[in-house]
């Protein structure tokens, strides 16, 4: 019978970690041609060679592995040859699988150059399986190990993560340190801005995914990213719920490392499971913030309430901000139709201990634009007494000044011409495949299937170029409004309407009472914000 070989060849980090930087012997390249001069010192004929860099001697999943095994089972090839048998697996299940069972099943023969390993020899036997139990011990020892570096670092303040947060990058000069990303940054502000004044996830979705800004995926990738989203069509990626939520609790916008949160359950199960949050890993102050701890603070407090968005995905301005001083359940808005009303509305609120639990004695609802006068005296009367101009400034500039003008343009600019370097390197992609194509180098169904991908994000690229030139426009002509806010503050110096800002500088709660019919009265406490 002739002799078939199949060389395989591996390389993990764990070898690379134990290689002298002048000495390539456990490289792909030395262990390639360690075994073809071996097979042809021996006159066979090499079938294949089966190569797999960066992958682990556990027993995971390794692509040219497992194309080896179905090349053994189908009978491509009867001898496996490598450097040694660690290479094949250093995990002692998959030896014993494979060496002592299958591929004598199949009739395949097993080699490793250095270490002897022969299954053709019965007495050889033994030897094999005290090696594969040496390797697995060294597993065990390397992933002990391993931990306890990753658990330094961490509590030196390194960042471990394969990728940088959304709104960061990795430092060229330390991959372990983040530096802000200053497009990707103007995006997380605008979210935390948002959520400020009242936007819910969906209207803050809806915002990004109207303005065609890349989700944190497809922004990943444009920047040349390894990132691989193996659950999502990055053609098809949208801004959702879970991410706002994510991007608003995640500590490392505030300069913080939180990490830890999972571990492995094992080397060999690679599975993790969540790690109890008091033994999490938090280092502050590692990194520049992105957002101040003032907007992080008002953002967490305003979580932690639950507020629901009305139909128009806006917070309503006194939500969970009106409780009940029986029960202490949170009055919830009603709007009733009436007559002889102008719009033909009225908006109450109401305890909810009463309307839908019907545990409370509290049973008259207040309507909303009484409410609003008297927080509205009160607010009033608070600028009279402690008006300061600076300070109050901040209630009346509109949306667009939030952050410097100058500023937010050079960045939308940036990410502009990011992204036309990104469709220009693109087109030129398609025209040496369209070349190609002209000299029957590939064929018309395989130049389809190469182009369609880099046409599609075109497509998007230019859509978002599009909307960035309408945001830089809006930014200018915003610009020229908020010149007008010194004068609307010098000739206004009241305020006459309630928003979602105000409400939540000046009140922390509100107590409403059971109401008096003999009075007509009840009684309100109004707690004032004094953080």
């Amino acid at each position: 019978m002739p002799i078939k070989v199949g060389i395989y060849c591996r390389l993990s980090d764990e070898d690379r970690d134990k290689i002298n930087k002048n000495d390539d012997s456990n490289s792909i390249v030395n262990q390639r041609s360690m075994c073809l001069k071996f097979a042809n010192q021996n006159g066979w004929n090499v079938v294949d060679i089966y190569s797999d860099d960066d992958f682990s001697g556990a027993g995971t999943y390794r692509p040219d592995f497992e194309r080896l095994i179905k090349d053994c089972e189908n009978g491509k090839i009867n001898l496996v040859l490598c450097k040694s048998q660690s290479r094949f697996s250093r995990d002692m299940e998959i030896v014993e699988r494979y060496l002592h069972n299958k591929f004598i099943e199949w009739g395949i023969r097993f080699i490793g150059i250095i270490d002897n390993a022969d299954t053709s020899i019965e007495s050889n036997k033994k030897s094999r399986q005290i090696n594969g139990l040496i390797n697995e011990w060294y597993l065990d020892d390397l992933s002990t190990n391993i931990k306890k570096s990753l658990k330094n670092k961490r509590e030196d303040g390194l960042f471990m993560g394969s990728f940088a947060p959304y709104g960061y990058i990795k430092d060229e000069n330390d991959k372990h340190k983040l530096i802000v990303d200053p497009v990707a940054a103007e995006i997380v502000k605008k979210i935390f801005f948002m959520y400020v004044n009242g936007y819910g996830y969906y209207k803050i979705c809806e915002y990004l995914n109207v303005n065609k800004v890349p989700t944190r995926a497809v922004y990943k990738k444009q920047k040349g990213s390894k990132f691989v989203c193996a659950n999502c069509d990055l053609n098809m990626a949208k801004w959702s719920i879970d991410t706002i939520a994510q991007i608003l609790r995640n500590e490392v916008y505030i300069g913080n490392l939180v990490q830890g949160k999972k571990t492995s359950l094992g080397y060999k199960v690679h599975k993790f499971k969540k790690v109890p949050e008091k033994d999490w890993c938090r280092i502050e102050n590692t990194h520049e913030p992105i957002i101040d701890i003032e907007t992080w603070n008002k953002v967490q407090k305003k979580l932690g309430t639950h507020e629901i968005p009305v139909k128009t995905g806006e917070i309503y301005y006194l939500s969970k901000k009106v409780y009940c001083s029986c029960c202490g359940k949170p009055f919830v808005r009603n709007v009733y139709n009436v007559k002889n009303e102008i719009t033909g509305k009225r908006e109450y609120m109401q305890c909810n201990g009463q309307k839908k639990y019907h545990i409370c004695e509290n049973k008259n609802a207040i309507r909303i634009d009484k409410l609003e006068e008297i927080l509205l005296t009160i607010i009033n009367n608070l600028i009279e007494t402690y008006y300061d101009k600076e300070k109050f400034k901040k209630y009346f500039e509109i949306e667009g000044n939030y952050n410097n003008y100058n500023y937010r343009i050079d960045i939308l600019q940036k990410e502009k011409n990011m992204l036309s370097k990104k469709i220009d390197k693109n087109k030129k992609y398609y025209k040496k495949l369209y070349e190609d194509k002209v000299n029957n180098i590939i064929d018309e169904e395989m130049f389809k299937t190469m182009s369609i991908d880099y046409l599609k994000d075109n497509k998007i690229m230019n859509k978002r170029i599009e909307h960035i030139d309408l945001e830089i426009n809006n930014i200018i002509i915003n610009a020229k409004n908020v010149q007008q806010v010194d004068q609307i503050i010098n000739k206004y110096s009241h305020i006459n309407n309630l928003n979602k800002v105000i409400v939540d500088e000046f009140f922390d709660k509100i107590y409403v009472g059971v109401y008096d019919k003999e009075t007509k009265t009840r009684d309100i406490e109004i707690l004032i914000n004094t953080k």
